[in-house]
């Protein structure tokens, strides 16, 4: 089997496998006991919380672990905007119709207890330019939310000039980094990010665990979405998730190498040059500025669903996001871009793992050249 979905999650990484096996077998104290064992659980999961700090720049103080971006995102902003940091006279939300499906159904949640949501379109390569984001903001403008690279296109927002438009302006600026984290440097002050969603199943970590970065965090009174004993600064309750916690950090520490390896095969380019030389047509969706594992992919000439069913032993291939890769509507992010349904219904999302060789690139192609009408 050939795998072609990484952007919705990566396989994880063996090392990763490894320290949560041990994790797993002895460090199965609740890191909140005030005995041994449980203090040299807290330690090994603040140490991560360092890591992950260090590598975005922030103070470990700033740091709160969720079960994955979905959760950091309903923290960010419910969080946020329930609480009592934020003016309640604020009720003007901005974000982009090119958002993952969580973050519109956290909008429309909002939306129904009294906020209005601004929905920015993207360019014509995919792309949110900040000065839309500057021409969308009010005076009751309480929050600003774009994505740092989207998910089905894999382009990259220019979401250090957005920061500085909302610094300026006083508003608070969120971004989810979950397809960006390890793959691109990010320092939350050059970004002028106040709070940023991560997620450990994108970089080879395990599902379940995520984290939520959050500007000078013991500075703010935030609505707890959920209640329990005080865990992560009192916004999330419940047992931590040691095992999961220090595999995250596992991943966080070797992940980047992995994928400069991986860039050196420069795997998107040979998939393009191979079907040109093959004559299949085809349009790249999003700009050329993306992340080189992914790439949104009109066929215009291939039987998609036939591709995909034919093949579905042989390759894990994905028609738009995963999220929403089992409903019959087109993706919201190629309508977006003004692409027709058929179009959109034309088009695969190719997500190529760490360990993809060109042998299997080829071979993706030889099945599009069947069904295609050449």
């Amino acid at each position: 089997m050939i795998y072609l979905d990484s952007a919705a999650s990566y396989p994880l990484l063996p090392e990763v496998k490894i320290a949560m096996s041990t994790a797993f077998e002895s460090l199965y104290a609740n890191s909140a006991s005030s005995h041994v064992l449980g203090a040299q659980v807290a330690e090994k999961v603040n140490k991560v919380r360092e890591l992950l700090a260090g590598q975005i720049g922030a103070y470990p103080s700033e740091i709160v672990f969720t079960s994955g971006a979905t959760e950091s995102n309903n923290i960010a902003l419910k969080s946020l905007l329930l609480g009592s940091c934020i003016s309640p006279d604020k009720k003007h939300i901005i974000t982009t119709t090119i958002e993952h499906k969580c973050m519109l159904s956290i909008c429309d949640y909002l939306k129904s207890i009294g906020y209005e949501i601004t929905l920015l379109k993207p360019n014509s390569d995919g792309i949110i330019d900040a000065q839309s984001v500057l021409e969308a903001i009010r005076p009751d403008t309480a929050l600003v939310t774009v994505m740092h690279v989207n998910n089905e296109l894999g382009t990259i927002n220019p979401i250090g000039d957005i920061g500085r438009i909302c610094v300026e302006r006083g508003v608070i600026f969120h971004s989810d980094a979950a397809q960006s984290f390890n793959k691109l440097d990010i320092d939350v002050d050059d970004l002028n990010v106040d709070v940023m969603s991560f997620s450990a199943h994108k970089i080879g970590g395990p599902k379940g665990i995520g984290a939520l970065y959050v500007r000078d965090l013991r500075h703010k009174h935030l609505m707890p979405v959920i209640h329990g004993a005080g865990q992560e600064e009192g916004l999330r309750g419940g047992t931590v998730a040691a095992p999961l916690i220090l595999g995250f950090g596992t991943a966080i520490e070797l992940f980047p190498a992995h994928y400069d390896s991986f860039k050196s095969i420069r795997a998107k380019e040979h998939l393009i040059s191979t079907l040109e030389a093959c004559d299949i047509p085809y349009v790249v969706n999003g700009s050329v500025n993306a992340l080189p594992h992914c790439v949104s992919l009109t066929l215009l000439n291939t039987d998609v669903a036939l591709l995909i069913r034919d093949n579905e032993r042989y390759f894990c291939l994905a028609q738009g996001s995963a999220c929403s890769s089992q409903e019959i509507e087109a993706s919201h992010v190629l309508t977006a871009l003004g692409l027709t349904r058929e179009l959109a219904e034309n088009t695969l999302r190719i997500s190529f793992p760490l360990d993809i060789d060109k042998s299997e690139i080829d071979k993706l192609v030889r099945v599009i050249i069947k069904a295609t009408r050449l």
